[in-house]
């Protein structure tokens, strides 16, 4: 498992900073590194407010995966999150663990830690922080996002906190993520223009801001596999519409 941390930490020294370089000031301002890091210009909200998320990969725990693929080691996942069906936005979605700056956190590496720590319960100190990513701003929340790359060195036991935020904390192993099976186009709900990257493992769909995120990871990591990009799903049921 060496090798896929020494990945993750060459992703972070081409497209980030490491963590003790990690944003304090100017948390709502984006960098031209962010367009090309990510693929393109997001749409950015007037009055935004600073938040972090921890995008934390692991050594598979007790569940395996159930596919293979030469471009990811086996054992390797990624832990996230089911969002409380009562919250505000993105209810019910999956996510990163994360939330907004507070004014008594010293960087946006510590937010992503505290708010992983609320909302899982995992021990800070299992985690070796590679480094942080440019931001990514969310419109529909009002929020710049910095992603915080991390290697679950020692992991610990991880479940719902508090059901107000959290309806499922989980593992998932990357390789079925990348299974051209689960991969799929998402169809925003409500009839809102544009689709998003998703993720369908049995019957959980990552989709939205989160889908994008690992998307372009996976992509830049070189772990994707060629998949059928003319597959549309509803972001609510989860039916086909195309492909």
């Amino acid at each position: 498992m060496a090798a896929v941390r020494d990945r993750l930490a060459a992703l972070v020294e081409r497209h980030g900073v490491p963590a003790d370089q990690a944003p304090r000031d100017a948390l709502t301002e984006i960098p031209a590194s962010a367009v090309s890091t990510w693929g393109f210009d997001w749409p950015r909200a007037e009055r935004a407010r600073p938040s972090a998320v921890l995008i934390l990969f692991g050594s598979l725990d007790d569940v395996p995966a159930h596919h293979a693929d030469d471009r990811v080691h086996p054992d390797v996942d990624v832990l996230l999150t089911e969002r409380a069906a009562t919250l505000r936005t993105h209810a019910g979605q999956i996510a990163f663990p994360g939330g907004r700056v507070d004014p008594e956190d010293a960087d946006v590496v510590a937010t992503a830690l505290r708010e992983a720590e609320e909302e899982t319960g995992l021990d800070p100190d299992g985690v070796e922080v590679l480094g942080v990513l440019p931001p990514v701003p969310v419109v529909v929340s009002g929020h710049v996002v910095h992603p915080v790359i991390g290697w679950w060195r020692d992991p610990s036991r991880v479940a719902v906190v508090d059901q107000a935020e959290a309806a499922a904390v989980f593992r998932m192993p990357v390789g079925d993520l990348v299974d051209p099976a689960n991969r799929c186009r998402v169809a925003r709900p409500g009839g809102r223009r544009g689709e998003t990257p998703g993720f369908l493992v049995g019957e959980r769909l990552v989709w939205g801001f989160t889908a994008a995120l690992l998307d372009r990871i996976l992509t830049l990591l070189d772990w994707d596999t060629p998949w059928d990009a003319g597959r549309v799903i509803d972001a609510h049921t989860h039916a086909p519409l195309r492909g």
